[in-house]
């Protein structure tokens, strides 16, 4: 059976009874094999209020620069599966920034015992300890950015043309010309001997490269939300012949499993699923926030189009097929609200559903794109 996956009381919290959807609509009980990972967690994403800096920030990794002070931290991360699952033996959170040329990013990693091994440019970061960002600018979970860095600053960029869910591919070749990055050590990297503080993370991307892909103005106007998460990956070391080497599991010889440490929880071991990402806002001054932001209800109006976006997955995964209806995926009889309207067409290899709103409009594929129409 299919639990409600972002339940009621959710949408309560953003929405007047007026446009309230009971999620219910998607909630009906079905048969399902789960072949497709569906999300388990009530969809909250975390949100963010990006500043501009007020003076300039030298990429160094050490954060001490006077325009960080007025930033805020995020909060600390999360289990990747959510609040339920066990909390992070070590801190991390981020801060932002923005100006006319970047996009800027700092880290703070809690870490006893730093330890990176990889040296070469886009080999596969998230094997060492790593810190991740990604970034889907307008939102529609279709080419997005990711980079990942570890503690001897090695870093992999690359860009998402559609998620893995949906077959990819990911485009290591791109690269982002500009990338300005730096790591600090508070303590010794690699070397068992001590116990360390931690190590953190300067990050300045260029506009002019994130504008390639993100479908809307770059730099951002103020009031304008990106959807962006960050993820640790942290692997269980243990010293030998004064090094670090992955903890074993002693039956099978393989490494233990890393874990996986987020900003916004995912609901599931996946980054790839960019609809739960946080909201960060772009603001030029204080008097802006999610509460008054006609894109912030929006994006969580076109939200409620996912949880069928996920039923047709696991349809096709057991039918071989797409539903050819609501009716047919199980859509209950359930009243939308006067002013909603939900639709949805089906073809041979694939779908739309469409939800209109007085928030706008906003359609979800067979390929999982979200788009949102003013």
């Amino acid at each position: 059976m299919l639990s409600c996956l972002w339940p009621g009381n959710f949408l309560r919290r953003f929405f007047s009874k007026a446009v309230l959807v009971f999620f219910c609509l998607f909630c009906v009980p079905v048969t399902i094999s789960f072949g497709f990972e569906f999300p388990d967690l009530e969809f909250a994403p975390r949100q963010y209020i990006c500043g501009r800096a007020d003076g300039p920030v030298t990429i160094d990794g050490k954060l001490d620069e006077q325009a960080w002070e007025t930033a805020a931290w995020t909060e600390d991360f999360i289990d990747i599966e959510g609040p339920g699952s066990p909390k992070p033996t070590h801190r991390t959170s981020v801060r932002m920034l923005w100006d006319d040329n970047y996009f800027y990013v700092a880290a703070q990693l809690a870490e006893p015992h730093v330890w990176a091994t990889l040296e070469h440019r886009d080999a596969v970061i998230y094997h060492d300890n790593d810190f991740e960002v990604f970034i889907d600018p307008d939102g529609d979970n279709h080419l997005y950015y990711e980079l990942e860095i570890n503690a001897l600053g090695t870093e992999w960029d690359l860009m998402l043309i559609t998620p893995y869910r949906d077959g990819g591919p990911a485009v290591n070749a791109w690269d982002i010309q500009g990338l300005r990055t730096a790591v600090h050590v508070s303590g010794t990297l690699n070397d068992p001997g001590d116990v360390d503080e931690g190590w953190s993370v300067e990050i300045a991307f260029p506009w002019e490269v994130l504008a390639q892909a993100a479908g809307r103005p770059t730099p951002p106007k103020p009031g304008d939300i990106w959807r962006v998460n960050f993820s640790r990956v942290q692997w269980e070391t243990r010293p030998r012949d004064g090094r670090y080497e992955k903890a074993v599991d002693p039956d099978t010889g393989d490494p233990l499993p890393e874990h996986n440490w987020v900003w916004s929880p995912q609901g599931l071991i996946a980054m790839h699923y960019p609809e739960l990402w946080g909201e960060v806002m772009f603001v030029t001054n204080g008097d802006q926030g999610f509460d008054s932001s006609p894109e912030h209800e929006a994006i969580m109006a076109a939200a409620s189009l996912m949880p069928l976006y996920y039923l047709q997955k696991q349809w096709r995964e057991d039918h071989g097929r797409f539903a050819s209806s609501l009716q047919e995926l199980g859509h209950s009889s359930a009243t939308l609200p006067a002013s909603w309207t939900l639709s949805m067409e089906t073809c041979a290899n694939g779908f739309t559903a469409r939800l209109v709103t007085p928030h706008g409009t906003a359609t979800v594929n067979q390929d999982g794109r979200l788009e949102r129409i003013p």
